[in-house]
């Protein structure tokens, strides 16, 4: 199962009978959680809840959003409120007699009153029940396109994290290689320094030890032994797809401490070491590369 994307988008247009059409569209973008919105005609609050139970058995991760429109033209006829209308224009001409006004009422106005306009349904309950159950009917092939889509975005994205982990172990193996040579110099830098500093009489075998333990210190062999074994780690876990965005995210964090270590315990040696920097700073731009590719894998 390849890992995929929070991105993605479905539609569906469906037919309950010959007067009653509708459109359903899912769309999806990253997100640390789940985040459902839904876009529904009123008075459809139990359908809602119905969706809402769907989507978090199906995903999660994302912000996702559940548009419904419903064809109108064949759904419905539009007319006025005849009483409500009338009244006011009994009003506007009896207030126009009564102040000896001249002028003509607004048709427009009129129609703007709250209930001037009215729709008359042509189903009733049967209609809203058909359509219902025609609406879970199809979240499902919805949803199926949706993760279609996602999981085609998801093989782009793998794609790319592969090629930063092949450079990422690229640098790593470019630092081990010139490690003895930096820790070599390093440890002669050292002695000349604290030989310098030492007066006439210092104990050589002690003086020995101390520059041992500073050597010892600086020693990187274990920053990238760890950055291996992430790599390792976050290719099995490419490998077995699934919900591994929080995992990813999480070794490179682990990855980048590990280059930051590396960086400090090496820098102002000169020579290669400054190669040895340029790998390290090299190392932290790519995996600031797949961090920002991550935030938008489920």
């Amino acid at each position: 199962m390849p890992i995929s994307s929070m991105t993605g988008f479905a539609r569906i247009q469906a037919r309950v009978h010959d007067q009653l059409s509708y459109t359903l569209t899912l769309k999806s973008v990253n997100h640390r959680f789940l985040d459902l919105q839904f876009r529904l005609p009123p008075g459809l609050d139990g359908l809602e809840m119905e969706l809402r139970k769907i989507l978090k058995e199906n995903l999660v991760r994302g912000h996702l959003e559940l548009s419904l429109s419903i064809d109108r033209g064949l759904q419905s006829k539009s007319g006025y409120n005849r009483e409500l209308v009338g009244a006011y224009l009994a009003a506007f001409a009896a207030a126009r007699e009564e102040n000896r006004l001249m002028g003509e009422p607004d048709l427009n106005a009129a129609l703007r009153l709250p209930g001037a306009l009215q729709t008359e349904n042509r189903g009733g309950d049967d209609d809203q029940a058909a359509f219902a159950a025609s609406v879970l009917q199809q979240i499902g092939p919805l949803l199926e396109q949706l993760k279609t889509m996602r999981a085609r975005e998801g093989e782009a994205l793998e794609a790319i994290l592969l090629d930063i982990l092949t450079r990422l172990a690229e640098a790593s193996t470019g630092v081990a290689e010139l490690a003895p040579q930096v820790e070599q110099r390093y440890q002669e830098r050292l002695a000349q320094r604290l030989l310098a500093a030492a007066g006439p009489e210092f104990n050589r075998q002690r003086l020995l030890e101390e520059v041992a333990v500073l050597v010892d210190r600086s020693d990187i062999s274990e920053e990238l032994t760890r950055m291996a074994t992430h790599i390792g780690h976050f290719r099995d876990l490419l490998n077995a797809g699934g919900e591994a965005g929080k995992k990813l995210d999480f070794l490179l964090q682990e990855m980048n401490r590990e280059a930051n270590t590396l960086l400090s315990k090496t820098g102002g040696i000169g020579g290669q070491g400054s190669r040895i920097t340029e790998l390290g700073l090299a190392m932290k731009a790519e995996i600031e590369k797949a961090r920002e590719q991550i935030q938008n894998v489920e």
